[in-house]
């Protein structure tokens, strides 16, 4: 996406200097010409072949012409030129009778490089008709379509003077729910699923009413002109199974869309709502907890990695841990029977929190010595600032999971997690000095059901901590 094309042919060179693009080296003749192209593709004169615009395919020297448009387009003395000669008004035209799907992805893309300018940007999403025309494009069967849409709604909702405008078009069309479920649920395109996450992830900390609608959301038909390559008919979605079938999709494939995925999870038990939506699904949550679980315990952070990857994964492991701390909070309380009970009598969700605990002491510990020894610049500090605020939120997610877990454990099951390894004079020192005094009633009941299971390690772990004697 950073190439630009060599300005396009000889002719376009043999041009006077006033017919280039700004300071650039492109011909506007030449450009002119291709929108020219673009409208007799789909108007073509009576009589002439296509002229009922079925053609599903572009010649290739039509298709390396407007490809060059495309790359183009990311330059702004260019998207200038297109919007000035109403490029976008040309791509309705395309949108609306063309049956190319190459052609329509490309047309897209451009628009997507186009609406990367603040004042571009601004006109595209005051367009009603436009804006509606490109959330029908979510309802096409082509994935490199989906692509480009999902890009250009991503480029559109990152700018703060129009995120508004999309947020409540977004939410004034039902059938985008569909749509945005459907693909996640059933593509195995991982960049879609990527690049319809961010959409999704950046519609839910924009707004929270629209979350909310998704959430109570099931299947709505779709409103506006119907699309022929749409699904006839699309099952009852709901938004959770939908989100947990694209995380398992780009699991192993693109981390980044993982960590996009879990924060999506994440924003949803912002809400009580969420957490219902989470906890009494059909099968009480267990597929979401397994997943989390499965994460945390066998993928993230693990014994053989270095205490520094809590570094690199802290967002993803903030994100996981926040929601199995509200569905574990939600079972507790109001007593949902999912999975929680049998990790509780599985150890290494617990050995894997005091194991992300022990990686962020010695970071910090590295961190601390780095700083005496190195004269740090101002940028420097502020990146190591920010740092550590995102280690300091991981550390008060994995806390409060813990002492929630560590309070709920019997006799029988620190048993297993001292037969395990999970539990010994190491990793409960590092839990206690993690999670006192702040969950000082947390610690002291795990303490009193250690004693009966372990009298040696709990009285040595009063010595260290004094505060945690038996009053008698």
């Amino acid at each position: 996406m950073e190439r630009n094309p060599s300005p396009p042919g000889s002719e376009a060179e043999e041009e006077e200097e006033g017919d280039a693009l700004g300071g650039t080296l492109y011909s506007k003749h030449w450009l002119f010409t291709i929108l020219l192209c673009l409208i007799e593709v789909i108007s073509p004169e009576q009589g002439e072949p296509g002229a009922s615009g079925e053609q599903t395919e572009l010649d290739e020297e039509m298709e390396n012409d407007i490809c060059k448009v495309w790359d183009m387009s990311m330059d702004e003395d260019v998207a200038l030129f297109l919007q000035e000669f109403n490029a976008p008004d040309i791509f309705m035209g395309v949108f609306a009778k063309s049956k190319c799907p190459r052609l329509i992805e490309i047309c897209v893309g451009i628009l997507g490089n186009m609406a990367c300018f603040q004042d571009i940007c601004m006109s595209i999403s005051k367009d009603e008709n436009l804006g509606q025309v490109i959330l029908q494009r979510l309802c096409d069967s082509d994935s490199p379509t989906l692509l480009e849409t999902s890009r250009l709604l991503l480029t559109c909702l990152s700018q703060p003077e129009v995120a508004s405008v999309w947020v409540e078009r977004i939410r004034e069309s039902p059938s985008v729910y569909d749509c945005v479920c459907f693909i996640m649920s059933s593509s195995t395109n991982v960049d879609l699923l990527v690049k319809v996450g961010e959409v999704v992830d950046k519609l839910f900390d924009l707004d929270e009413e629209l979350m909310l609608n998704w959430i109570k959301n099931g299947s709505c038909q779709a409103v506006g002109p119907s699309i022929d390559d749409s699904p006839e008919e699309l099952p009852d979605f709901k938004i959770v199974p939908c989100i947990l079938e694209a995380a398992k999709q780009v699991r192993s494939d693109n981390p980044e869309g993982l960590d996009v995925y879990m924060h999506i999870l994440q924003l949803l038990t912002t809400v009580d709502e969420g957490i219902q939506a989470i906890v009494q699904a059909p099968d009480g949550g267990k597929e979401t907890w397994s997943l989390l679980y499965d994460l945390v315990c066998h993928e993230l952070c693990q014994p053989d990695d270095p205490a520094i990857i809590v570094q690199e994964q802290k967002t993803i492991l903030a994100s996981i841990l926040s929601v199995l701390s509200a569905m574990f909070a939600s079972q507790t309380e109001q007593e949902y029977h999912i999975v929680c009970c049998y990790c509780l009598l599985d150890m290494p969700l617990i050995g894997s929190l005091i194991r992300i605990l022990q990686n962020m002491e010695d970071c910090g510990k590295r961190s601390e010595d780095d700083t005496k020894k190195s004269e740090q610049g101002e940028t420097e500090r502020a990146e190591l600032h920010e740092e550590d605020f995102h280690l300091k939120i991981l550390k008060d997610i994995c806390c409060e999971l813990l002492s929630n877990m560590l309070q709920e454990l019997t006799k029988e099951n620190i048993l297993e997690g001292l037969n395990q390894g999970y539990l010994n004079e190491q990793t409960c020192s590092c839990a206690f000095q993690n999670l006192l005094p702040l969950y000082f009633t947390s610690v002291e009941s795990f303490l009193e059901v250690l004693r009966e299971a372990d009298q040696t390690l709990a009285d040595n772990l009063e010595k260290c901590f004094p505060s945690l004697k038996v009053h008698t």
